[in-house]
């Protein structure tokens, strides 16, 4: 069976669009955090997430809402630290990943019905996804992406023109606190499909890559949305063709892209 009749199967090609979803949004996330630097805060929001899913299936809770609640509280303490030195805010967000992994390992280890979920979330667990994954991630691009839609002024004006809110008596912490919600209810969402590092290499590989080719913003956002996308599909092709897990693969597929992006690039400026 050829990579075209793969995808075209109906065993496969509803995590494919699953997936797709999450490669379109990912980067778009990325390229805000990485402007603001603070690319650490979504391996943490992953990484809490997880912790979060499988404290939900403990109490009986549904993974997704535990994900979420989990992202959000984490979102939360991460505005507590809004205006601090750099260094507290990395520590901060060092702290929460720390935690999350702590928990999720010690529930793996010492619950037997968590030990697969946990795997499934640190792996990937795309090609065992169902509609409700899929209904997730199609509200969560439409849904979370209006939402990025309508904060990237606000978060462009507090990033360039920090003083343009505090002429006006305004303070941006309200619009950077919105935008790290939509963040982990993204990841959360995503961690549940793709798993935890996967999610992360989406977020924080295609915006480093448009950024070294992008003349401008929106084309960076354009560009890190193609990376994905095309990082996204090279890697369900080639897990089907090889079977080999997917989670791993895509961030491998992103991590070479990343490689090769800088070789071309030292070699172009070297000329």
């Amino acid at each position: 069976m050829g990579a075209l009749e793969m995808l075209l199967d109906p065993l496969f090609i509803q995590p494919f669009f699953t997936g797709l979803c999450f490669a379109v949004l990912l980067p778009l996330f990325g390229a805000y955090l990485r402007l603001r630097d603070e690319w650490l805060a979504a391996l943490a929001f992953a990484q809490t997430a997880a912790a979060g899913s499988l404290l939900a299936m403990l109490v009986g809770w549904p993974l997704m809402l535990g994900g979420m609640l989990a992202a959000a509280t984490a979102a939360a303490l991460k505005s507590l630290f809004e205006g601090a030195a750099r260094g507290v805010q990395g520590a901060a967000y060092a702290m929460l990943l720390v935690a999350g992994w702590s928990i999720s390992v010690l529930l793996v280890a010492n619950l037997p019905l968590a030990e697969r979920l946990g795997h499934a979330l640190f792996d990937g667990q795309l090609y065992f996804t169902d509609t409700s994954h899929l209904l997730a991630a199609g509200v969560s691009l439409l849904v979370v992406g209006t939402g990025l839609l309508r904060l990237s002024r606000g978060l462009l004006l507090a990033h360039f023109f920090p003083d343009f809110f505090r002429a006006r008596g305004r303070s941006s912490r309200r619009i950077h606190f919105l935008f790290d919600l939509l963040a982990a209810v993204a990841l959360a969402l995503a961690t549940m499909s793709i798993g935890v590092m996967a999610a992360f290499a989406l977020i924080f590989i295609p915006p480093l890559i448009a950024w070294a080719w992008s003349g401008s913003w929106r084309r960076s956002l354009l560009f890190a949305v193609a990376v994905g996308v095309a990082c996204y599909v090279l890697a369900f092709v080639l897990a089907l063709l090889v079977d080999q897990p997917f989670g791993p693969l895509l961030s491998l597929t992103l991590v070479l892209c990343g490689v090769a992006s800088g070789v071309v690039r030292t070699l172009y400026h070297g000329r």
